[in-house]
């Protein structure tokens, strides 16, 4: 994982967002992530230290200038961390650090860290809407701090408006973003995912148990490493990866158009989809009648998207996925020559709506690898980092 391992800075500010950032600091240690966190005076008012330092496993920092011999962590040490992230970060702050001013604890730390420093915004509609606060927020940009958000939506004055802390998934995924190779900054990926759907009337289709998760990691992870990425979906319930482009389809005719439309342009594929193989020779135009005491419907192939590709394909990095329930690596292997792939990454139908996958990765070359069971997104970076390698060759 991007944040596992990682000393992280959470800096909170004096706003009505401040409880967010307990259940922020949570869900970095989730993540692995050694999580030190920093209080303004005014964030004091809204939650409480300890709150904080019971879901951060560490001692909450916020004076400047400690009492003595109270030890403690002064504000160089705090400095050497791998990011700083400010959430919510007020007006306030983001004022004082467009003007070079370090008076606090918080303000001191920024100004002594060489880390990158992710800024999430959270204010009232005017506020944010503020000549002098955009001009921070721009003079901020241009020296490398980056921000996400804020949102739309009920401000805490009742109003509806911009100023919104950005959802927290958000920023931890802005967060892996700062910390990431930026290896795939000149690629160009299209990535598929998701179960298509074969219509047999109004209401009834055949699909798969595919989640999707497994490509919206890959397009999550290529996004993160600098790609500008395409991601053609199927059925998913899952949230849009932020900064990905996605085109929603239903069925394999419509996953093949939307697939084949992009694919020129791109310079790495990744085929994740649960591309359904078989559909109705005919879709019923009317819901199919249960009284029907035997009901038989006639199936026929879907276009074979990955093999296709494989066949017009000019420079681009193919990578295929193979569902296998026996001999993953002959079969995979198989797939692999038989389609014109440059690797493919193979499971078992045990990794369908899970969190968690095993896999096995075979190149063309013939190197095979086999992942341990592990995070989707911990695959996605494995699987990125081979692509990586074998375009560098």
């Amino acid at each position: 994982m991007v944040l596992k391992d990682k000393k992280i800075v959470l800096g909170v500010t004096g706003g009505i967002a401040a409880y967010k950032a307990c259940e922020l600091a949570r869900m970095l240690k989730k993540e692995g992530a050694f999580v030190r966190c920093v209080m303004t005076d005014a964030a004091r008012k809204f939650i409480t230290p300890l709150s904080l330092e019971t879901l951060s496993c560490n001692p909450v920092s916020y004076d400047l200038f400690p009492a003595a011999g109270g030890g403690g962590i002064n504000h160089i040490d705090l400095a050497q961390s791998d990011l700083i992230v400010i959430a919510p970060a007020t007006a306030n702050i983001i004022g004082k650090l467009a003007g070079g001013i370090a008076d606090d604890l918080l303000t001191t730390v920024v100004m002594a860290s060489k880390a990158p420093v992710l800024l999430a915004p959270a204010m009232n509609e005017w506020m944010y809407e503020n000549p002098a606060v955009a001009e921070n927020i721009e003079r901020l940009k241009k020296r490398g701090f980056r921000f996400v958000g804020p949102e739309s939506g009920e401000l805490a004055c009742g109003r509806e408006g911009t100023g919104r802390l950005a959802e927290l998934e958000d920023i931890v995924e802005a967060m892996r973003e700062a910390l990431s190779k930026r290896d795939m900054a000149a690629e160009k990926v299209l990535v598929t995912a998701g179960a298509t759907r074969e219509a047999l009337d109004p209401v009834r289709f055949l699909s798969n148990a595919s989640s999707g998760r497994m490509g919206y990691s890959m397009a999550r992870a290529a996004r993160r490493r600098g790609a500008e990425v395409v991601l053609v979906s199927g059925h998913s319930v899952l949230p849009e990866p932020p900064g990905v482009s996605v085109v929603r389809v239903v069925s394999a005719e419509e996953m093949m158009e939307a697939a084949i439309r992009y694919f020129p342009q791109s310079t790495v594929v990744i085929m994740a989809a649960a591309v359904s193989d078989f559909r109705p020779v005919k879709a019923h135009a009317k819901k199919m009648k249960k009284a029907e005491a035997v009901l038989t419907a006639a199936l026929e192939r879907t276009p074979d998207i990955l093999k296709e590709m494989g066949k017009k394909r000019k420079g681009q990095f193919l990578v295929g996925f193979a569902l296998e329930t026996e001999d993953l690596v002959k079969n995979a292997s198989a797939k692999l020559k038989e389609k014109n792939l440059d690797m493919v990454v193979a499971n078992s139908p045990a990794g369908f709506d899970s969190e968690t996958n095993e896999v096995t990765i075979i190149d063309r070359g013939g190197k095979v690898d086999v992942l341990l069971p592990m995070g989707k997104g911990e695959i996605a970076e494995r699987i990125l980092d081979r692509v990586v390698s074998m375009k560098a060759r």
